[in-house]
């Protein structure tokens, strides 16, 4: 006699559920655009514009990601990618190499992570102080550098800064009637690498999973014999690295260092972390959420200014809704489902 099994599927864990809310969110948003401002939101290129113009918000914000899983926080990482783009430009303006300016933007990403990791690791400094000491250091020797804008002028950058992926099938008539093809820069690229890999890495590896454990509850984590220490320092580490990566992707989008690149990008990235799911408590987050809410941030200022808001305070104003919006939905969709465990 054959039974008839019931196949019950597990509920989203919480990672999982905030992720699923911001992705719905974001495509609602875009459809809403689409009907209601129509315009360029009804091209893909304007997907790509939004990918364009902050590939380097979105390796920031995977770093931050890592961090705030982890329990931590980190508010240099601005600092450092402003840092990272004038030391460069100015390391190319006299004549210097490409890869080499590539190596000098990761190092100086692996420095500040390596250096304020250990301080809040292994000497237990609060990360606020510390990357807050961070971020005036970073902000002070750009100054130091430059205080003027500088532009770079290397042939071998601008060869790979001009290098665009086409896509034709994706393009749109303009109004000549000539076909535009969707293009992307190359950053864009490197944004989605890192994304992939970060995923990767809190999904399938160990030090992902520790992450998660550690900003979950620390005790438990040193009962089930994590190194809490290595692994908070590996968080800082990485972040530094990202930053170093991001600083080097804006270079190659605005092909010009000034004092104040990158300017507020750290709240941006904790914002945009927060909104793709990840809590400021730690132990929950997605690298994929955080991708969609650098894009639901971004999608809503390109709205604000659709309306025919162009004053930057109106993106500031809606910037913080948003984000008091998606805490208030995390707090009350998380005890809603602890309520349900305990009954």
């Amino acid at each position: 006699m054959n039974k008839n099994k019931t196949k019950y599927r597990e509920p989203l864990n919480d990672t999982q559920l905030l992720m699923t809310i911001t992705i719905c969110i974001f495509i609602a948003m875009y459809i809403f655009s689409m009907i209601f401002f129509k315009g360029g939101f009804l091209h893909a290129q304007q997907i790509f514009d939004l990918l364009n113009d902050n590939a380097s918000l979105i390796i920031v914000s995977c770093g931050l990601t890592i961090v705030m899983i982890g329990g931590g926080i980190d508010i240099s990482v601005g600092a450092v990618t402003s840092l990272v783009v004038m030391s460069c430009v100015l390391y190319l303006n006299k004549g210097g190499n490409v890869f080499v300016s590539l190596l000098l933007a990761l190092g100086i990403g692996l420095g500040f992570g390596l250096v304020q990791g250990f301080l809040i690791s292994y000497l237990e400094i609060q990360p606020f102080i510390v990357t807050l000491a961070g971020m005036f250091f970073a902000r002070g020797m750009t100054t130091i550098l430059s205080v003027n804008p500088q532009k770079v002028a290397h042939e071998g950058f601008a060869a790979l800064r001009d290098i665009k992926i086409e896509i034709s099938w994706l393009g749109y008539a303009a109004k000549n009637g000539n076909w535009v093809p969707a293009r992307m820069e190359l950053g864009v690229v490197v944004a989605l690498l890192c994304v992939i890999l970060v995923f990767i890495l809190l999904k399938y590896m160990r030090l992902g999973r520790n992450f998660y454990a550690m900003g979950g509850n620390q005790t438990s984590a040193l009962m089930l014999g994590i190194d809490v220490k290595r692994t908070r320092f590996m968080s800082y580490l990485i972040c530094g690295l990202l930053s170093g990566i991001s600083g080097y992707v804006f270079m190659m989008h605005t092909g010009a260092g000034n004092a104040t690149n990158a300017a507020g990008m750290e709240m941006n990235a904790i914002a945009s972390s927060i909104i793709g799911g990840t809590l400021l408590t730690g132990g929950v987050g997605n690298v994929i959420g955080t991708f969609f809410g650098t894009l639901t941030l971004t999608t809503i200022k390109k709205i604000v200014v659709a309306s025919g808001l162009n004053d930057p305070w109106w993106q500031s104003i809606t910037t913080g809704g948003m984000l008091c919006f998606f805490i208030l939905l995390q707090s009350v969709v998380l005890s809603r489902r602890e309520k349900k465990k305990k009954a």
